[in-house]
């Protein structure tokens, strides 16, 4: 008998990731990163002011996760909410980032404690969560991740699957509201642990 599963994201889930890039954006490059909401269009601004191009803004993104992964430090919590889910479910990381950057996150991930599966995704993560589903077919399933558009793909592609909302930035959380997708928010581990756990061992969403 296959047992349930949980797929969580890695970034603001399991591992901070803004202020880390906003603190080698500025030491390396200059530019201030403030995000307010999801979309970073006018996040990064030089000294002078000036908004960051799109084009550029991938760019460093992708700039930071080659060379800068070490700098990323465990969320509180994480390691041992996963430990604990890890006796009664199985547990896969969907990251989106690119196939070619899967070794990296999963000897970041393995240096921190935390040795699960890892896949990684481009988009919305609907469709792979369905994926996976199909391959595992487990009897519950959970999602947590931090972005909302990923609750509303996951809705659309796997309704079965309990979502959960987390962002482990504190400032972003702040100002950031419930993703309308997901089954709740609740963004430290301590207090999502007894939530995944009762539904990890209940009956699935829909």
């Amino acid at each position: 008998m296959t047992r349930p599963l949980l797929i969580t994201d890695c970034d603001e889930v399991l591992l901070h990731m803004v202020s880390h890039f906003a603190e080698w954006l500025q030491e390396a490059h200059a530019i201030t990163f403030t995000p307010a909401q999801e979309s970073w269009a006018e996040a990064m601004r030089r000294a002078d002011g000036s908004v960051v191009p799109g084009p550029e803004m991938w760019r460093l993104l992708g700039a930071f996760f080659d060379t800068e992964m070490p700098r990323q430090t465990l969320v509180p919590h994480a390691r041992e909410a996963l430990e604990k889910i890890g006796e009664v479910a199985d547990i896969v990381v969907l990251t989106n980032l690119g196939d070619e950057r899967q070794p990296h996150r999963v000897a970041q991930l393995d240096a921190l404690g935390l040795r699960h599966a890892v896949v990684c995704n481009q988009g919305g993560k609907g469709p792979a969560v369905e994926r996976l589903l199909a391959e595992r077919q487990p009897p519950v399933a959970a999602f947590v991740d931090d972005i909302a558009s990923h609750h509303a793909s996951v809705a659309e592609h796997a309704p079965d699957v309990w979502r959960l909302h987390m962002i482990a930035d504190a400032p972003l959380a702040g100002v950031l509201p419930p993703a309308p997708a997901a089954h709740a928010r609740i963004d430290d581990w301590a207090e999502a642990l007894p939530w995944l756990l009762e539904r990890l061992q209940g009956q699935p969403a829909a």
